[in-house]
């Protein structure tokens, strides 16, 4: 058994595998277009097989054999690569932590939370099934029942970052075929309009306990910022003796610093919530995910409210601050963080005034406005 090399690699025919004469169970076999690194190796009586990852970068002869070494380590010490899975390459639960592992370095970390959320959180059902064992029927009725409880956006998202992992899956020798592919792609419909009343603004205000979920909900309507931005919001971030929120470039949705002044009602909000390292709500490093959960045990206790999305805060909060306050356009869209309208374009490269003071006095009567709504 050679030691494998690029040469060998390059060389490989289709359909046949080489070992490694330096470490022991590690080779590489080519499936169709790609040659794949593997480990073969035994735990537990039984020989099991793990693939380490397609040939290209990062993976070499060089840097897989070095994860061959790693991974017979934990063999070693008692622990299965694959999760105690078959030659099937494991449950979805544990390849779906490799894959996010990987993928965590390479997308934003408002994109990777949202990709996170879909496949650990909605994808949940599939997690104990054998990667092999997923199917396009699983996926279709996973699909429609997510749609059923958060609509069709939700369900053409979650349906992308399935594509996406099965496809990894494949160019890393995993799978043959995409489960997700040929799936039905939900009609979102047209741009959504909605504004809320202020009888429903009321009664979404009443509703609201003494759970995170509640507060993450006051902010989104005296803010009016997005649900990613103050779900994920951390304690770094927030400047209590300046009265400022700083979301950074990589956690707001166009790639720039925004800094947010504070109301008096946020920074009360703020105040009561508990200190500790990380993010405000949910779990330290992630945030919080629990969306789609908190969402309708909200929706079960509102009475008069029609069907509304967190969004909907959002664009109602920038609708009222125009239409109850006459705050001017262009302190609205800096309150949004928009780059559109009156801060695009050339006006928008010239332009770099904060509008510090014009917001945080917005803010301010847009938060004691609602205070007066809802009582």
């Amino acid at each position: 058994m050679p030691k494998i090399t690029k040469t060998i690699v390059d060389r490989l025919a289709l359909g046949s595998i080489a070992w490694d004469e330096t470490v022991r169970g590690f080779g590489i076999r080519r499936q169709r277009r790609d040659a794949f690194y593997v480990l073969r190796y035994r735990i537990s009586g039984k020989q099991r097989l793990v693939s380490i990852g397609r040939h290209g970068s990062p993976w070499t002869p060089e840097t897989a054999r070095k994860e061959a070494q790693r991974l017979l380590g934990l063999v070693v010490g008692g622990v299965d690569p694959n999760g105690g899975a078959n030659d099937d390459g494991g449950t979805v639960a544990v390849v779906l932590a490799q894959y996010l592992e990987r993928k965590r370095s390479a997308l934003k970390p408002l994109s990777f939370d949202g990709m996170r959320r879909h496949l650990m959180a909605q994808c949940k059902p599939l997690h104990s099934l054998k990667l092999g064992e997923v199917n396009r029927r699983g996926i279709a009725v996973l699909l429609a029942d997510v749609e059923q409880s958060c609509g069709p956006v939700a369900r053409n998202r979650v349906r992308t970052s399935l594509v996406g992992f099965f496809q990894w899956c494949i160019r890393e020798g995993l799978l043959e075929l995409n489960p997700a592919s040929g799936t039905g792609v939900a009609d979102e419909g047209h741009s959504r309009d909605r504004v809320l009343s202020e009888d429903e603004l009321r009664s979404i205000w009443k509703a609201l306990g003494d759970d995170e979920f509640s507060d993450i909900c006051r902010l989104l309507i005296l803010t009016a910022q997005r649900r990613t931005e103050v779900g994920g919001l951390r304690w770094s971030e927030i400047d209590l003796d300046r009265g400022l929120i700083s979301i950074p470039p990589e956690r707001s949705k166009n790639n720039r610093l925004h800094q947010l002044p504070m109301s008096s009602q946020v920074r009360a909000i703020l105040e009561r919530r508990p200190r500790r390292d990380g993010c405000v709500f949910g779990t330290p490093e992630g945030g919080f995910s629990s969306w789609s959960e908190a969402k309708a045990k909200l929706d079960q206790r509102l009475v008069g409210v029609g069907e509304f999305r967190l969004h909907d805060l959002r664009r109602s909060a920038a609708t009222w601050m125009g239409d109850r306050l006459d705050i001017q356009p262009h302190i609205i869209e800096a309150v949004l963080n928009h780059l559109s309208g009156f801060r695009a374009g050339v006006s928008g490269i010239y332009q770099r005034a904060k509008y510090q003071g014009q917001m945080r006095d917005a803010l301010q009567r847009y938060a004691d406005w609602v205070d007066g709504v809802t009582g």
